[in-house]
């Protein structure tokens, strides 16, 4: 409700990008959200990728970077993997809106006949149907509380003046004019590089990037302009006199230590107040002029202080794109922040430590394995393809053999239990059906419900109970001795029922089961310090503040402080409120560290 006593009306905020791709306007997105909920406000997000594909499900991670998967099965952009870290909330499949999907179900109306026999065309049809998409999604409830938010951040994937993109910049304009002036912001975010033989801030760029949206009905409320450092005052008049922008309300996106400094970067320069201008928000009840972001300053600064390192070896099929495997890097960040420690990840290509590489490409294969052994932990993430696997068994076998401390994820666990029914139960042929269809071992086969003719959408997706089996494994410890979890799911293959018995006579654990008993969630070797395997993907429900359970207890076992973790029989979920213990004033501030805190040896890339 709003002072005057109307119902309130929903607001939503645009976040456009120009000029290069890659800028971040996804993290972007979610700090505005942050700082809008940090006024009090309930917050939702939507984000718009205008490709062809019906989802991000079909699509290689070396395309798009990696599939985040939703509760409701979703398949999805990365960038609602952030909305739901930042924000803390849980979004749907509609959420995320692509152009095959706009186009699916307005071809759908048409077979029906709901058009009545008009001729049907991307104005005013398809436009419509965005704009009716985002209206009927941003009601939609993602904070666990009855009612709609008050805001919706809308992200506008690729850049502006894309072909592909045009029907939605054309369903936006129209959108911004049907809700009204004080229901919509727009924030564009551009470029401002800096020619290193002159040193001087160009704006050029961004200009005509202004301009290109203002061509297509749109007009920017606030400038977010991505620079190596703040913004001259001179260079910031200029802007605003050829954007048409006023000069309190272009605001500078240069580079910090974390992002987990985004936030406090965007109040600092009171973005919070051109936001609440624009969207005519300081009439509402409970809305704060001042955010109150003293939980992100206080693990931002946290984070920059570690400097004590963990490291932990990730062997997988996608190692040349950190972006394959954002999730589960930020999943070992919130971890390592958590129990005091830097994380240094390093980053193992499967396939090169393979005996056909030492052959092949020795230095590789002496690089891979020298990473490996380095490492404090190992990590085997999931994957789909023949690619790498043996090699993913070969790390898996070194870390059960050394007792190194090892989480496998999805493909991750089968390849343990293949490589232990190689090794401890001698058979030599044990596979996946994925792999070697004619195995006469298979440990790993095709799940019944599957389908081998089409790919999208046909795995076993989104949250599923597990229910643990043997409450003294450090998997019920670690998730605070609950008879049950409910984790996310994606994939097609699983081991083998009719080969469990023999697996655990053996020595192996399967601890945590569906609720049939016939799918295996958790597998654990209770000799080891730290060997476990999920079905499922615990890093999508991790959280700054909020490790995932498994997560954590690989990193406390990597430091060797996983003993008082089960002890404790819970999780030091409560970071934030801990956060005072960190402050002890005498921590040294490590002067410039990588974005979120993750050193990485792969040619500096970093999550």
């Amino acid at each position: 409700m709003n002072k005057g006593g109307g119902m309130k009306k929903m607001k939503y905020v645009l976040v456009t990008g120009g000029v290069v791709s890659g800028l971040g306007k996804g993290v972007t997105a979610s700090s505005i959200g942050v700082l809008l909920k940090a006024c009090g406000l309930r917050v939702t997000s939507i984000k718009i990728d205008p490709y062809l594909n019906t989802d991000a499900g079909t699509m290689s991670p070396f395309e798009h970077g990696e599939v985040y998967v939703l509760d409701d099965g979703g398949e999805v952009d990365l960038d609602l993997g952030n909305y739901e870290r930042f924000l803390d909330i849980k979004l749907t499949r509609d959420n995320n809106i692509t152009t095959g999907k706009i186009y699916q179900a307005v071809i759908d109306k048409e077979r029906r006949g709901d058009y009545l026999g008009k001729t049907v065309q991307v104005v005013p049809h398809i436009t419509d149907a965005i704009q009716e998409w985002i209206e009927r999604v941003a009601l939609i409830p993602v904070d666990g509380q009855p009612g709609p938010a008050d805001v919706c951040v809308i992200e506008l994937g690729g850049t502006i003046g894309d072909i592909e993109s045009m029907p939605f910049t054309e369903a936006l304009g129209q959108f911004s004019y049907r809700v009204g002036a004080g229901n919509f912001c727009l924030i564009h975010v551009s470029l401002v590089p800096v020619i290193s033989a002159v040193g001087e801030q160009k704006t050029k760029p961004t200009q005509h990037s202004v301009r290109g949206l203002r061509s297509l009905g749109l007009t920017p409320n606030i400038l977010a302009c991505r620079s190596t450092s703040a913004l001259e005052e001179n260079v910031k008049q200029k802007l605003s006199q050829f954007c048409h922008v006023p000069a309190e309300n272009i605001i500078t996106l240069y580079d910090v230590p974390n992002i987990w400094h985004l936030p406090s970067l965007l109040r600092d320069q009171k973005a919070h107040e051109g936001i609440l201008g624009a969207l005519n928000l300081p009439g509402f009840v409970n809305v704060a002029r001042e955010p109150n972001l003293k939980e992100w300053t206080s693990r931002a600064e946290f984070c920059d202080k570690l400097l004590e390192p963990v490291r932990i070896a990730v062997v997988g099929k996608y190692t040349g794109l950190s972006d394959s495997y954002l999730s589960l890097l930020k999943a070992l960040l919130h971890a390592s922040v958590s129990l005091r420690k830097k994380l240094v990840v390093d980053w193992v290509p499967a396939s090169d430590i393979e005996d056909e590489t030492a052959r092949e490409n020795p230095d590789a294969y002496k690089a891979a394995w020298k990473l490996l052994k380095g490492a404090d932990g190992v990590l085997v993430p999931g994957g789909f393809g023949d690619r790498g696997v043996e090699g993913k068994i070969l790390a898996a076998k070194y870390a059960r053999e050394n007792r190194i401390p090892f989480l496998g994820i999805c493909l991750g666990m089968q390849i343990a239990v293949i490589e232990f029914a190689r090794s401890i139960l001698g058979l030599q042929d044990a596979n996946s059906t994925e792999f070697d269809p004619d195995t006469k071992s298979p440990c790993v086969v095709f799940m019944p419900e599957g389908s081998k003719t089409h790919l999208g959408g046909t795995m076993r997706l989104g949250s599923r109970r597990t229910y643990f089996q043997v409450m003294d494994s450090k998997s019920a410890k670690l998730y605070g001795n609950r008879g049950f979890v409910d984790e996310r799911h994606r994939h097609r293959y699983e081991v083998n029922p009719d080969m469990v018995s023999s697996l655990e006579d053996a020595g192996l654990s399967f601890t945590g089961k569906d609720e049939t008993g016939q799918r295996m969630e958790i597998v654990e070797l209770p000799s080891h310090p730290y060997y476990i395997g999920t079905q499922f993907h615990p890093e999508f429900k991790s959280r700054p503040g909020k490790p995932s359970a498994l997560f954590l207890g690989l990193i406390a076992a990597a430091c060797g402080q996983l003993d008082p973790l089960l002890h404790a029989h819970k999780i030091p979920y409560g970071m934030a409120k801990k956060i005072s213990l960190y402050q002890n004033g005498n921590a040294t501030k490590f002067a410039k560290i990588p974005a979120d805190g993750i050193y990485s040896n792969c040619n500096g890339v970093h999550a």
